[in-house]
């Protein structure tokens, strides 16, 4: 059962709290098209021009399932959420364990000159050398996109940014 103390979110099993951690990341992407940049996170199209060209699925749908992979591996999810063009939402559903049961979100909002773009990926059990991997790959990843809505050229995998020794 999960439960909020002191502002976080605790999962209770049997008598213990386990808090869940959570890569958070914002970031504007200089645009007047809130659309493109919703349509960039929510079609297979624009998943392949800034995440992984070996995108594949129903990106467009709630329920849609996705499979993302990467040379190191990669994921599945379903969508549980589509408010266009404001809000987007996953549940990682197999493949990497670290992952499975977390939820990826993604808000949008117009603020001037940008659309900002508030990532968060909730739910990881226990924050791992894994999950530091991870963060660090999202905001390589979220600049990307920044880089495909801004100027039509993404760097998704496999020419991303290598950080470490597991990519």
């Amino acid at each position: 059962m999960a439960q909020l103390l002191a502002g976080r979110q605790v999962v209770v099993l049997g008598s213990k709290l386990h808090s869940m951690a959570t890569i958070l990341h914002r970031i504007g992407i200089k645009t007047d098209s809130i659309n493109d940049v919703f349509k960039a996170i929510s079609t297979i199209e624009g998943l392949k021009g800034w995440w992984t060209t070996a995108t594949n699925g129903v990106a467009d749908q709630v329920g849609g399932d996705l499979q993302f992979r990467f040379g190191a591996g990669g994921f599945d999810m379903k969508v549980r959420s589509l408010e266009a063009p404001r809000f987007i939402s996953w549940e990682v559903t197999a493949l990497e364990k670290e992952w499975i049961g977390t939820t990826i979100e993604w808000q949008l909002k117009k603020e001037g000159d940008y659309i900002i773009v508030l990532f968060k990926h909730d739910g990881w059990r226990a924050a791992t050398e894994f999950m530091h991997h991870c963060s660090t790959k999202w905001a390589i990843f979220l600049m990307s996109l920044k880089s495909l809505v801004e100027t039509g050229v993404g760097a998704p995998s496999p020419d991303d940014t290598k950080v470490d020794n597991w990519n």
